[in-house]
């Protein structure tokens, strides 16, 4: 006869630690984008920082006659100048960084999902609370990412100072780790985070209220079903809107990130991001702060659609089905319910949305 400690442990592992599995495989998911997508995210990097006006006070000379690229002649470049592997220079500390970012995002959405916000007397969750999650639990991963981002950003850099013919900052990601944390401290391994932090709230606020509200328009008002299509169309329309209000924070991020130093880790051109952005429009136009838009809003549904598609292969063990939602939805019309209130609370945007599977066990209603 078998008992209930018998029946836990021949459950699966996803039911048994469900927020470990959750974060084990957004992470997985997100290391898969990363590489797919981060050429785009140098390039992007690049651009941002190219023609920085700041520069100019310390009599930087190649940058002044460096003439400017798009986004296809940077990328051109960096495989010409450089060599093509250099396009995913900085791969490693931006895995870090996605690991770090996307599973403590996961896990604190979670958390304030079930403790903190709680779904409503009638077991939906409102798009209200997904969105405040969304963008709290967004600044946590940021800000838990930050070091790993701060070396991404300067590595991403290295190949550009080498052409310039400045001395290379680090020989790897350990030593970039090491170099930082002893100029500056721990607080040094946190420069940039206020414009980081920005980001992350304005991306994520945008991308789940846009990718719900369009996603669920198309299947209320379209012949589309809940199935990749939907996905990417959604994932498309959210990161135009993620970007716009996203680049202008990360366009301050990455400049104040790569800034020349002095020996106590005090950065030599900005005071602070408002110091940056007051600079940045001053020398160089309001549209710098849109620089790198293209790459940045190229990647963000390509990075959704390609974790979204890699988490549900590696999900196929919880035995759901992606259109469960039109199931429901169909069910609940039989009986009179009205349709947008069935489908705002149908499920998680958040977690579907990354790992493109249903929590089986948690999200069901009893119909």
């Amino acid at each position: 006869m078998s008992t209930p400690d018998d029946a836990e442990r021949l459950s699966p592992l996803a039911q048994r630690w469900p927020r470990a599995c959750k974060f084990l495989l957004s992470g997985c998911a997100a290391t898969v984008a990363e590489l797919a997508t981060f050429p785009l995210d140098l390039t992007k990097t690049r651009l941002q920082i190219q023609g920085e006006a700041a520069l100019a006070r310390l009599g930087d000379g190649a940058t002044e006659s460096a003439p400017y690229r798009g986004m296809v002649r940077t990328a051109l470049g960096i495989v010409q100048e450089e060599g093509f592997l250099k396009l995913w220079q900085g791969v490693t500390p931006a895995i870090y960084r996605h690991i770090v970012y996307s599973g403590g995002r996961m896990v604190t959405y979670e958390h304030l999902r079930e403790v903190v916000f709680g779904k409503s007397e009638d077991k939906h969750y409102p798009l209200w609370k997904s969105v405040i999650g969304g963008m709290m639990a967004g600044v946590v991963g940021q800000f838990l990412a930050n070091p790993t981002d701060l070396v991404k950003v300067q590595m991403q850099m290295e190949g550009k100072r080498k052409l310039e013919g400045k001395p290379l900052r680090f020989r790897g990601v350990h030593h970039a780790f090491a170099k930082i944390l002893a100029e500056g401290g721990i607080r040094g391994l946190w420069a940039g985070w206020v414009p980081n932090i920005q980001r992350a709230a304005l991306v994520n606020m945008g991308d789940l209220t846009t990718y719900d509200t369009v996603k669920h328009y198309l299947v209320l008002n379209t012949p589309l079903e809940d199935n990749i299509v939907t996905h990417g169309l959604s994932s498309l329309c959210s990161g135009l809107v993620a970007s716009i209000l996203g680049t202008p924070a990360d366009v301050i991020k990455s400049r104040i990130m790569n800034q020349p130093r002095d020996k106590q880790g005090r950065g030599l051109l900005y005071k602070s991001s408002t110091d940056c952005l007051i600079q940045a429009v001053q020398g160089e136009g309001f549209l710098s702060l849109y620089k790198g838009f293209l790459p940045s809003w190229l990647r963000m549904p390509q990075t959704l659609g390609i974790s979204g598609w890699i988490a549900t292969v590696m999900g196929k063990g919880c035995n759901c089905q992606i259109g469960e939602l039109q199931q429901k939805l169909r069910r609940k019309r039989d009986t009179g319910a009205d349709q947008t209130g069935c489908v705002m609370g149908m499920d998680d945007v958040e977690w579907k949305k990354v790992s493109g599977c249903c929590d089986c066990q948690q999200q069901q209603d009893p119909l």
